[in-house]
């Protein structure tokens, strides 16, 4: 696989998380995150609305995805948190570091940003 370019980079890639995201699942979603990674979008969007709970693992899967996607000009949000994964996110104050999107509508303006 060739690495994307800025110029080949997509503008929003969307990950689906079924189920718990702890220790257990962290890997298989550690492995589709870097390949969203990959691509070099300018969001990734993980939608969190079929994943009942986070643990620590899965919070610094997440953690570490958007540092990387920063580090590479996009960003991380996370939608449609349940309650008790919103929880354990506003916890560990993920809530002050990626946007918590609570739609499952997103769309982005030409300069990237999420709009709801």
């Amino acid at each position: 696989m060739v690495p994307a370019t800025a110029a080949q980079a997509v503008p929003l890639v969307e990950v689906q998380v079924k189920g718990d995201l702890d220790a257990q699942a962290a890997p298989e979603l550690h492995r589709l995150l870097e390949e969203a990674l990959a691509l070099r979008p300018q969001q990734i969007v993980v939608d969190l609305a079929d994943c009942d709970t986070i643990d620590a693992a899965g919070i610094l899967l997440l953690m570490d995805t958007h540092r990387r996607a920063v580090r590479d000009g996009g960003a991380v949000a996370l939608r449609s948190p349940s309650e008790r994964a919103r929880r354990a996110l506003r916890l560990a104050k993920v809530d002050r570091i990626m946007q918590l999107l609570p739609y499952a509508n997103v769309a982005l303006t030409p300069a990237g940003q999420v709009v709801l």
